[in-house]
Parts: C-alpha cells; sequence; structure tokens
C-alpha cells in the first residue's frame, strides 16, 4: 500500500486533483464546483500519496459550538478498503470535538462504515434540490 498523507485545509489544491471522485452519484458536482465546496467548508482534511495525489478528502460544515455536518467522504476508488475513509473521519470527528451534535446521512449501504466508527442509526429527514446540481456533461 502507498503511504498516504492526512493534511487539514483546501490550501493549493487544485480542480484537476479532484477527477476520479463522486463514482456512482447519478449528478456529481463539476470539477470547479468541487474546488469550491472544499474552499467553502468549515472544515476539510484531505488524503494525499507520497508524490502529492490526492486520493480522498472529508469535509465538515459547523458551527464550532453546538453542531455540525459531515457531507462528503469520498475516496478514490482504488484506495477504498486501506482505512483512508476512517482515518479522515476521525480525523474530522477530532476537529469538531466540542461539538453536542455531528451528524451525517448517506446511503444505505455504507451505514455500517460509520457504525463501526462509532456513530449511531437515527430517522433523518432531507430535502434534496436535483436541479441545482450540474448534469455530467458540465463535467
Amino acid at each position: 500500500m502507498d503511504a498516504v498523507t492526512l493534511s487539514a485545509g483546501s490550501e493549493g489544491l487544485r480542480r484537476e486533483d479532484l477527477a476520479g471522485f463522486f463514482v456512482g452519484w447519478p449528478h456529481p458536482p463539476t470539477l470547479d464546483d468541487r474546488l469550491a465546496i472544499l474552499r467553502s467548508a468549515d472544515e476539510v482534511v484531505v488524503c494525499t500519496t507520497a508524490d502529492g495525489s490526492v486520493v480522498g478528502f472529508a469535509t465538515a460544515i459547523t458551527d464550532r459550538r453546538f453542531a455540525a455536518y459531515i457531507p462528503l467522504v469520498e475516496v478514490l476508488p482504488e484506495y477504498q478498503g486501506r482505512g483512508i475513509g476512517s482515518r479522515m473521519v476521525t480525523a474530522l470527528l477530532e476537529r469538531v470535538q466540542d461539538c453536542y451534535m455531528v451528524d451525517l446521512v448517506c446511503d444505505e449501504d455504507v451505514a455500517p462504515f460509520y457504525e463501526r466508527l462509532g456513530g449511531t442509526r437515527l430517522t433523518a429527514v432531507a430535502w434534496r434540490n436535483h436541479e441545482r446540481l450540474h448534469t455530467p456533461d458540465d463535467a
């Protein structure tokens, strides 16, 4: 396994660094939107290889006192199953540890992953504005 490094923040990232993510999403964000998302998030952790290639990233939105939400945990398919997602989620949880509530909404098939990290399943309600996403043709 290639050695990987976790770092905080999105400084130095380029749109090209974010290609290959969002596999299986029906309408993945464009490369420009991916970079804008990372630059706008309150907390970001990025996982890179020795040559600087980005192989994973995760974000949190938080008020730093009461609530935090983890909207994205992305690992390139060829790097999944190596503990990268676990490391990134753990790093984000440490960064928002002063919050009473930390929420994450995910698909049913990945819920066991988050439960292994100490998460608890809850009932949730969500709104999705699919028309606000760019189509794959925009990527």
